[in-house]
């Protein structure tokens, strides 16, 4: 007798999805977790105090930075032009399109797979004309113009889950069962993209740590995110120096900036990966690597060592 497999308990390396389509080609997940680095081109970010963004924009900086992300090993190099820290405001297409396309068209012509940041279809838009494979929504494609973009073009997407808005996020994020109802929202969400016409092979999803979320609520996320994994689709983690993690330095007494969270995020990225994380994403690639390489070797038991 054939007995029904269960995704609440099937192991995880068995759920872990291998192949993500982007716009002209695919990345392959079973062998490695693919580490996603930022580089945020805005004058307000929390992680690095709008390094790569202050005005005037220097474009040449923003670009360098990308190409020692990938030379670190980044396997996507995500760029944003608006913040979505908590309360942040938002930003006009233009002004965004401005901050990010010369650095996308640059990067991309490089040969690196680029992520655009953005709730924008017209930037979208721009930006995969400039080369860019993937769109990283932290609406999920909420707006029917984003997804029909996205449809077309046949790039890959990220669909992340968030309770309210960039503005709102953060007051009183309240849930009955986080972790259900954050998959079934993402679950929903890759639904209503597939009907939009894009293609399901191109979905990744994104539990939107830090975004609608307590620290308690980060936390629960990350110790069951294989229940966010079981709805079949790469699952990308992004929990690179957010204030959760400064709420557990705090309470053991390391108080810590957000640019000093990289060890705390090394953690949190081995923890997600153990738990079916098939991307993620970091603003220290060097760290993230050694954090995601050394986890996958353990998850897949895949490294060969001499005695």
């Amino acid at each position: 007798m054939q007995i029904p497999r269960n995704p609440e308990t099937e192991p995880v390396e068995n759920r872990r999805p291998v192949t993500w389509r982007l716009r002209t080609r695919s990345v392959d997940t079973a062998d490695h977790t693919l580490v996603m680095g930022v580089v945020n081109l805005t004058p307000d970010s929390f992680s690095d105090g709008g390094a790569f963004g202050a005005e005037p924009l220097d474009h040449d900086r923003a670009v360098a930075r990308a190409l020692e992300l990938a030379a670190s090993g980044a396997d996507i190099v995500d760029i944003g032009g608006e913040s979505t820290r908590p309360g942040a405001a938002s930003v006009a297409a233009e002004e965004e399109a401005t901050r990010v396309l010369p650095a996308i068209a640059r990067v991309a012509a490089e040969g690196i797979v680029v992520s655009v940041d953005t709730s924008k279809p017209e930037v979208a838009a721009a930006a995969l004309e400039a080369g860019a494979e993937i769109v990283n929504d932290v609406t999920a494609l909420s707006d029917p113009a984003l997804a029909k973009v996205c449809a077309e073009a046949g790039c890959g997407v990220v669909l992340m889950h968030m309770q309210g808005t960039p503005r709102t996020m953060q007051i009183e994020p309240a849930y009955d069962d986080v972790v259900g109802e954050v998959a079934a929202a993402l679950g929903s969400a890759a639904d209503v993209a597939i009907a939009a016409g894009v293609d399901p092979e191109a979905i990744c999803i994104d539990p939107g740590l830090g975004f609608g979320k307590t620290a308690g609520h980060n936390l629960e996320l990350l110790n069951s995110l294989g229940r966010v994994a079981a709805l079949g689709y790469p699952v990308l983690v992004g929990p690179s120096r957010k204030g959760f993690l400064g709420v557990v330095l705090a309470a053991a007494g390391r108080s810590a900036e957000p640019a000093r969270r990289d060890p705390a995020t090394a953690a949190a990225v081995a923890m997600a990966i153990s738990a079916g994380a098939a991307v993620v994403r970091v603003h220290d690639v060097v760290g993230g690597l050694q954090a995601a390489r050394t986890a996958d070797a353990i998850v897949r038991a895949s490294v060969e060592v001499s005695p």
